[in-house]
């Protein structure tokens, strides 16, 4: 079952189970595929959006309400930050499972060892590298400087 169907099956069951929350972070979800639908077909007339590019999509949400968290924290609005976290619960239902510190350093060696970067030049091949086989299971932001340190 690919991402589209299982968020489209999930807010049907949240539908019946009247979950107001669920249901609405589950309509964001799907606006934001339709949006890259509509940006894509404008574009360059492809209309399909898949798995990678929802993962993408979710990733950037997660992002977004993460920094809404520390945002209404800092604000004294605790109410608003567990709702941002409620959301952040629901969007990541369907990413895959986040590697710690230690298989992100593996996964960085093991990124260098395949391209053969020796320098910061090379810095972009890795990044590439990473986010063709981990994307939605680590933050590229975070990332970015760990492989900065390792080629400087």
């Amino acid at each position: 079952m690919g991402m589209r169907d299982q968020v489209n099956s999930a807010l049907k069951q949240a539908m019946k189970d009247k979950q107001a929350t669920r249901l609405a972070t589950l309509r964001l979800i799907n606006a934001a595929i339709k949006d890259q639908e509509i940006a894509r077909r404008s574009a360059d007339g492809d209309t399909g959006v898949g798995d990678a590019d929802i993962l993408a999509i979710l990733g950037k949400m997660t992002k977004q309400r993460q920094e809404s968290v520390r945002a209404y924290e800092e604000g004294g609005r605790l109410d608003l930050a567990e709702r941002e976290r409620e959301e952040i619960a629901i969007l990541s239902e369907f990413l895959p499972r986040q590697l710690d510190d230690a298989e992100i350093d593996a996964a960085i060696d093991t990124a260098i060892a395949e391209t053969g970067a020796s320098s910061i030049r090379d810095m972009g091949k890795i990044m590439g590298h990473l986010k063709g086989q981990y994307t939605g299971q680590m933050d590229f932001g975070a990332v970015g400087p760990m492989v900065k340190r390792r080629l400087g």
